[in-house]
């Protein structure tokens, strides 16, 4: 099936460094996202959060297994999905730059749907929570 793609970029008032904690510390998602809630499944090293850490976040009756992918301090958070969508191959890399006082935020996603003909209805759907996602982040982080 083919790979599906798409890109949302978001400016923050914040430092990379501050939008780079909120993205690390998976406890901050619920509180500058419309996630419900947050649990740390699987502890990684040298940090809890750290390459390896499978993430879990609750919204309603959805549950999203993620697990870190990639870390670049201050420049690029990466996330795979392991369970709660139809799809495989789920691949977030959000990537900081920065901007004057603040950060540029590009957050790229790429999938492929487990059920032919779906991977259109999951790219519109994900753009759009995850648009809401960057640019509540990016809000967040320069207010607080």
């Amino acid at each position: 099936m083919a790979k599906q793609e798409f890109e949302v970029n978001a400016h923050s008032a914040a430092a990379p460094s501050r939008v780079y904690a909120l993205l690390r510390d998976g406890s901050t998602w619920p509180v500058w996202s419309k996630l419900e809630r947050f649990e740390l499944e699987k502890a990684s090293s040298p940090e809890p959060e750290s390459v390896g850490a499978i993430r879990n976040f609750y919204t309603g009756r959805y549950k999203m297994r993620e697990q870190v992918a990639e870390l670049v301090q201050d420049k690029r958070f990466s996330y795979t999905l392991l369970s709660g969508l139809a799809l495989k191959d789920y691949r977030a890399d959000i990537d900081l730059t920065p901007n004057g006082e603040g950060t540029d935020i590009r957050w790229h996603t790429s999938f492929r749907p487990k059920v032919p003909g779906m991977g259109w209805i999951y790219r519109r759907a994900l753009h759009k929570v995850t648009h809401e996602f960057a640019h509540m982040l990016a809000e967040y982080a320069g207010k607080h």
